[in-house]
């Protein structure tokens, strides 16, 4: 049966790394398919053979050694795949493959944004803007006829877009993830696209939302200093079959955690 559908996404922070925790979350989550981001993994390294063994047959992964890199594995058949490349940077940042749904497929989209330096101005800072010019061919190429389709887009799109995805809305406006000059751009994805805000479909605005949490504090739950940089968002084609997301808080704090949480988007017919 092909009418309910569960995607996780997650930036990992190095696959091999962080095997026990991947471990851990597909067997607690099982969720079909798990978008990965920053695996940080050759291709010819990558470690199938837990992925497998945990009941995920069906991996596709656009990898490279020590940066980057992005994995999408699946219970499900895994058809179509794409891998796009941004900037003609060389760098494996994006995946995309077609999942079953509803007698159908869905299209998922697995990215990671370029995090953007430090420094939020393009002409002293490069990474900025790399940054800048990939969300510019992102709205390039996701609208028209590849977003009319069922399609879902996540990862870690490495900004936190609204008041209350950010810890301190006031000390974050000129911290990059936070400036309004991203915020603009990466709405101007979204809207361009007509894609739908899956994870503020179900929480208010006025409600604080994380999924990152720096390693620099002791306490990182205590201080709750967090921004939403993982996302979900659905093509306009889906937006009735999003039945809710969930953000695996806990999953934070397990032993070597990354500085990401999971995301878990439910779809039914």
């Amino acid at each position: 049966m092909t009418d309910r559908l569960t995607i996780a996404t997650w930036n990992i922070n190095s696959v091999r790394l962080r095997m026990p925790i991947i471990e851990k979350f597909l067997e607690e989550e099982q969720p079909d398919v798990l978008c990965l981001q920053e695996t940080k993994c050759p291709d010819a390294n990558f470690p199938f053979a837990p992925l497998r063994k945990a009941g995920y047959e069906h991996i596709e992964i656009n990898g490279q050694k020590g940066y980057h890199g992005v994995a999408t594995i699946s219970r499900l058949p895994l058809t179509n795949l794409e891998k796009r490349e941004f900037c003609e940077m060389g760098d494996s940042r994006h995946i995309a493959v077609d999942v079953p749904f509803n007698g159908g497929a869905v299209r998922v989209h697995n990215f990671y944004v370029p995090a953007g330096g430090d420094e939020p101005d393009r002409d002293i800072n490069p990474k900025f803007g790399h940054k800048l010019d990939f969300f510019a061919e992102m709205k390039a190429w996701l609208q028209g006829a590849e977003t009319a389709k069922p399609a879902v887009l996540v990862g870690d799109l490495n900004v936190a877009p609204y008041e209350h995805d950010v810890w301190s809305h006031k000390k974050l406006l000129k911290v990059v993830s936070h400036t309004p000059l991203e915020v603009d751009l990466f709405e101007n994805v979204r809207k361009t696209g007509g894609w739908i805000d899956a994870m503020r479909q179900f929480t208010p605005m006025e409600e604080k939302l994380y999924t990152w949490w720096s390693y620099r504090a002791k306490d990182w739950s205590a201080a709750d200093k967090g921004r939403r940089l993982d996302h979900v968002w659905v093509s306009e084609a889906l937006g009735t079959n999003v039945r809710g997301t969930r953000i695996v808080r806990e999953a934070r704090g397990w032993e070597k955690p990354s500085d990401h949480a999971p995301v878990i988007a439910e779809f039914s017919v």
